[in-house]
Parts: C-alpha cells; structure tokens; sequence
C-alpha cells in the first residue's frame, strides 16, 4: 500500500518552503549550513532556521507568499550549534548519526506517483491518492463529483472518489509542517530523520538520496548506518556522498522541486 500526496498538500507546502529557503541559503555561499523547519495553517506561517547564511524578512516573505500565499509570517533565525559546526571545518562529515534506506520503487508507487501528477496537472489544489487491497482512492479538493476522475482518468481500479464529497483543503482547512509527508516521498524506504530543510551535509539528506540512487541502480534494498563525524558511508568518503546528492538535487531544479515529489517522482 502507498499513498501520494501533492505539491499543495499543506505539508507539502511547508516541504517547499523550506527547499526554497535552503535554495536560496546555497545562492549565497557554496557550502551553508542550513536547517529550516516549518509550520503553517489558517493564515500564519511559523518558520525557524539555523542557518550560517543571513535572510531578511522580506526575501523570507516573498517565498511563503509565492508558495503558500501566506502574508503573516513569522521567522525566527540562530547560528547553527558551535559545536556540530566545527564538525565540518575540515571538509565534509557525516552531519548527524542514522539508519537509512534505499528501496528500488515499485509498480504500486509509480502507478499512484504517475496518478497523482496527472490529476494534478488537472486540479492543481491540495489532494493525495493511495492504493491499499481493494483499489485506489482518490482524495482531490476542487472535484465537482467523483465520475469527473474516473472519466477523466480511467486506467486504474477505483475503490473510491472523494468518500465525504467535494471538498476545498488546502492551508485554511489543515495545518502543514516540514517532514511530515515521508512515506510519500519514500515509501518503503523510511526510516529516521527528514529529506526536506537542510543542507547537503545533512545525512539525512544526502544519504538518503545516495541510498535510493543506488537501489535503482541495483535494484536491490541499500541499508546504511552511519555516526555523526564519519569520514566514510558505504566505503566512499563522505565529500563523495554530498556530490553525489548535489548532483541529483541540481538535475531536478533545486531543493524546492526537491521538496514537491520527494524521491518517489513522476
């Protein structure tokens, strides 16, 4: 069973929120230092960073208007803890201890991943889609009735549409936070830790991407561990590691496009 929410989800929102801010933390240094959390709903968004870069409010306000369309906003921003920024002075070390997972993605996933856009390209509003023993079911705010989707979509087996009937959603009906939404951004592969808000020396982060870049390529599932201040993962320094997940973070658009789909993408 899998379920897969979209980019308007409001967690969702606060994912992207947080991706945008750590885009723009790396448009301003190489290497920063970042962790971003968000919660938001009804109205407000709450925001705090760690960060080594500096934000103004403004450059901070324009992101949550563009994504979430959020005037009041409040950010609150600290220096990362001195100590576990001495942990990388030297160059890249494992930024926090984990357990992670790569899992090669399944027919389940893709089928509910690929749904899940497509209804999307369609109502681009809150929405998420799951498949469990008796069929998919489709949640999508702004569906007038639920023969719309099936008409609309019809090569899957629909258990149910909209159960409770038309509904808005979005972030004057639900609160979002950061990291909330892992199971659609990684299935099978969850384990400790979040994918959304940080910087690549973050393992949580870059380990994470490095496991499911290496169970598609294998097709095989990839379990890691790793302790804060490791110099190695996987028999590969951890500088290897970041660029590896640098590279996959810059093929798809940045930490923003990041946060929409996570690692299981259309």
């Amino acid at each position: 069973m899998f379920e897969k929410v979209n980019p308007s989800h409001p967690d969702k929102l606060a994912d992207r929120i947080a991706g945008a801010i750590v885009d723009i933390a790396y448009s301003k240094e190489d290497n920063p230092r970042c962790a971003v959390e968000v919660l938001l709903g009804h109205g407000k968004c709450h925001i705090i960073a760690e960060s080594s870069v500096e934000f103004s409010l403004d450059e901070i306000k324009a992101v949550v208007k563009r994504i979430a369309n959020i005037d009041d906003v409040d950010f609150a921003l600290y220096p990362q803890d001195s100590h576990l920024a001495k942990n990388q002075i030297d160059g890249f070390k494992c930024g926090d201890n984990g357990i992670f997972r790569g899992v090669p993605v399944n027919e389940e996933e893709k089928e509910i991943t690929e749904l899940t856009q497509q209804i999307y390209k369609e109502y681009p509003f809150d929405g998420k889609n799951l498949k469990d023993q008796c069929g998919v079911i489709v949640c999508q705010s702004h569906v007038k009735n639920e023969h719309e989707i099936e008409r609309k979509f019809p090569d899957h087996n629909y258990s149910a549409v909209n159960p409770l009937g038309p509904w808005t959603g979005g972030p004057d009906v639900d609160s979002g936070a950061t990291n909330r939404k892992l199971g659609s951004d990684m299935g099978r592969a969850v384990t400790g830790g979040g994918l959304h808000g940080k910087d690549l020396s973050k393992a949580d982060v870059s380990v994470n991407i490095y496991a499911h870049i290496k169970a598609q390529e294998t097709d095989e599932v990839v379990e890691l561990g790793c302790a804060i201040g490791d110099t190695e993962v996987d028999g590969l320094p951890y500088w290897c590691i970041v660029a590896i997940a640098r590279e996959y973070i810059k093929s798809i658009g940045g930490f923003e496009k990041f946060a929409e789909w996570g690692l299981i993408r259309p």
